[in-house]
């Protein structure tokens, strides 16, 4: 193969590559392993597309991609680990005009699924 297709095609290849879930995400005191594990049973997939998440493509609310970088959550909140727990949490105490549902996640399934959407 010539030198230049080589590269291309190892461009696709870490095009293709998922990056791994940590173990842990310092900012959060969460664990993403097990947020990715919630985000899918709690359907938040249905809504919204979450990367690296099988299925979760919908575009009825905001992507999830890069939530980390993004200065406000919801337009209303500082970016913070506890505001996007809040917000995960009980999004009608922040917005109480929100589509966004309380689907009865507890702190740490909050803690955690924070954790897993600051990792992405």
């Amino acid at each position: 193969m010539a030198p230049a297709l080589r590269g291309v095609a190892l461009l696709f290849l870490l095009a293709a590559c998922e990056r791994p879930v940590p173990e842990d995400e310092p900012a959060t005191g969460g664990n993403p392993r097990n947020g990715k594990q919630l985000i899918q049973q709690f359907g938040c997939g249905s809504c919204h597309s979450i990367p690296g998440v099988p299925g979760a493509t919908a575009t009825v609310a905001p992507s999830l991609e890069k939530i980390k970088s993004r200065q406000f959550l919801a337009g209303r909140l500082t970016n913070t680990p506890e505001n996007l727990q809040k917000w995960i949490r009980k999004p009608r105490s922040v917005d109480p005009k929100t589509a966004m549902p309380d689907v009865g996640l507890d702190e740490k399934q909050a803690r955690d699924v924070a954790a897993y959407l600051y990792s992405r």
